[in-house]
């Protein structure tokens, strides 16, 4: 499939915050985000899903939510779609989403967590190029970290050609070409089963919180044993994994998988639930070098 990348973000443009995954709780931070977007010189809209709930769901419903993402990728007056908040709630949406209205409207799409679900999803059925980036209600909401809006707004620019760890614990030396793809690990297991797998080889790269080591195990196990996956990841780039019970057990589990795999394969890259964050290209072509712990973007992403 051809890669289709929007166009980037520009001044003046109108950012959509979009409500697809858990309700929205604290609408005074969704409010803060779009003050915060204007003050940076963008026009902002919310959508209707933000003020309403179903369980600990978005919108009064699964169709809401579907309806507002249509809308927005429809909507020639909204230049990027930027997810409010994760949770749950994705996953319910992938077999109602026409994914021909997002190919044809492409643009901007932008978050993390549950919304790994879409970014995998809308890769895999569009080749859209999306971004893997903090979202309104915890990044933007309040206490805005410097670093986190340096490369979001860096990233949506087309600006980011490297992406580099803090520190690089190397599990296994090399050098890796592939498409940049994953994001938080539990909701990208929770597509096994669908049609989700790339075509081509990839950069895998992961991270989640609030989960036990043996889970975290089980989780990967659970993807490596998907011989059409396994065979395509060519490098994996480790984000963080926070609040890990067994913390300890985290190395070893990673080190296991880098002598299993024996491919290239480094930890301390700032793809991650806390506050200071990356903004990762998804679905762009990349180089992981795991002996300096970097990653860097082999082409542009955006167009004018």
């Amino acid at each position: 499939m051809e890669t289709i990348k929007p166009k980037k973000l520009k001044q003046g443009d109108t950012v959509g915050i979009l409500a697809v995954s858990g309700a929205i709780k604290e609408i005074e931070k969704i409010n803060n985000a779009k003050n915060f977007l204007e003050q940076e010189g963008y026009k902002v809209v919310i959508s209707d899903t933000c003020y309403e709930s179903h369980r600990y769901m978005a919108g009064n419903s699964d169709e809401d939510c579907i309806k507002e993402l249509h809308k927005f990728f429809e909507d020639e007056s909204i230049n990027a779609i930027l997810c409010a908040r994760g949770g749950y709630g994705t996953l319910r949406l992938i077999n109602k989403i026409d994914w021909g209205l997002i190919k044809n409207n492409p643009k901007i799409f932008a978050g993390y967590s549950d919304i790994s679900v879409l970014l995998a999803m809308i890769y895999k059925k569009c080749g859209l190029i999306t971004f893997h980036s903090p979202m309104a209600k915890g990044d933007f909401g309040d206490d805005i970290d410097d670093y986190t809006k340096e490369k979001f707004f860096s990233a949506l620019k087309g600006e980011t050609k490297v992406i580099k760890t803090e520190y690089s614990c190397v599990y296994y030396e090399g050098i890796a070409n592939g498409t940049l793809w994953g994001g938080n690990l539990s909701s990208v297991v929770s597509l096994a089963g669908t049609d989700f797998i790339p075509n081509e080889d990839i950069i895998l790269f992961l991270e989640d919180l609030n989960e036990p080591a043996y889970k975290i195990d089980k989780m990967i196990t659970q993807l490596l044993n998907i011989s059409e996956l396994k065979n395509r990841i060519k490098g994996i780039a480790i984000g963080d994994f926070t609040n890990v019970e067994e913390s300890n057990s985290i190395k070893s589990i990673f080190t296991e998988i880098a002598q299993e795999l024996r491919i290239p394969m480094a930890d301390g890259f700032k793809i991650t639930h806390s506050k200071t964050k990356e903004t990762v290209p998804y679905g762009i072509n990349g180089t992981l070098d795991a002996n300096t712990g970097k990653i860097i973007i082999n082409e542009d992403y955006v167009t004018c």
